[in-house]
């Protein structure tokens, strides 16, 4: 696709406006759907980078799926980085983002409206069935929760998502976090800025690279309808 001066301005304008200090990491999800929904709310608000923990088997053997209909635009933008063991990741993603905010039922927890979302974090996410391992739980430096006053007291992961990332959009556009950054004296967003010409420039499409996976040696990677 050539690069007009309109699709040029697109890309510096997004570039400027990445959240780069905040980040997701999902636990053992077994719909690939689920993953794929994830993936686009994170390149929607803003997010580049998500986090994906394989540690059950089957997930292992089958590979990670992604929903091809849900995320085939935000593929492109987002890199998703795969562990096959919780300590190693989440000790990353500690080191990188400092809070973890998790999201597990029956634990001591927060109203998600009363958590500072301005300031660095990663959000922790578990699976359908179990929610979090008790091990991801260790690093957690909060526990939020999403009222709900229906019968069924639970909500989908992505939508979960969803909602907890769109009141940190909320906070952090009225507190002007999502003002476009001046390339020439952000590094960071000028770097980000940089890699989106690359994979724009090569045609990328995340369909086979976009997944750099940090444990193990080989991993497939599949699209499911």
């Amino acid at each position: 696709m050539p690069l007009t001066e309109r699709r040029l301005s697109r890309i510096r304008e997004v570039a400027s406006r990445r959240q780069l200090d905040v980040t997701v990491v999902i636990e053992n999800v077994h719909d690939p759907h689920n993953v794929g929904a994830v993936m686009r709310t994170c390149e929607s608000v803003g997010i580049t980078e998500i986090h994906v923990i394989y540690t059950d088997p089957r997930l292992l053997k089958r590979g990670l799926q992604i929903g091809k209909k849900s995320n085939a635009g935000a593929r492109r933008w987002i890199d998703l980085h795969v562990y096959d063991d919780v300590d190693h990741c989440l000790r990353h993603v500690k080191e990188r983002y400092g809070r973890i905010l998790g999201t597990h039922l029956g634990q001591s927890s927060a109203h998600y409206f009363d958590i500072d979302m301005t300031t660095p974090f990663a959000l922790l996410l578990g699976n359908e069935h179990e929610g979090l391992s008790e091990k991801a739980m260790q690093y957690v430096d909060a526990n939020i929760y999403i009222p709900q006053v229906g019968m069924v007291q639970s909500l989908n992961i992505s939508v979960s998502c969803a909602v907890i990332l769109y009141e940190m959009f909320r906070q952090r556009y009225r507190s002007g976090l999502y003002e476009p950054k001046n390339l020439h004296t952000s590094s960071a967003h000028a770097e980000v800025y940089r890699e989106y010409l690359r994979r724009h420039e090569e045609g990328y499409t995340g369909k086979r690279a976009f997944a750099h996976l940090i444990h193990r040696d080989a991993l497939p990677i599949t699209e499911k309808d």
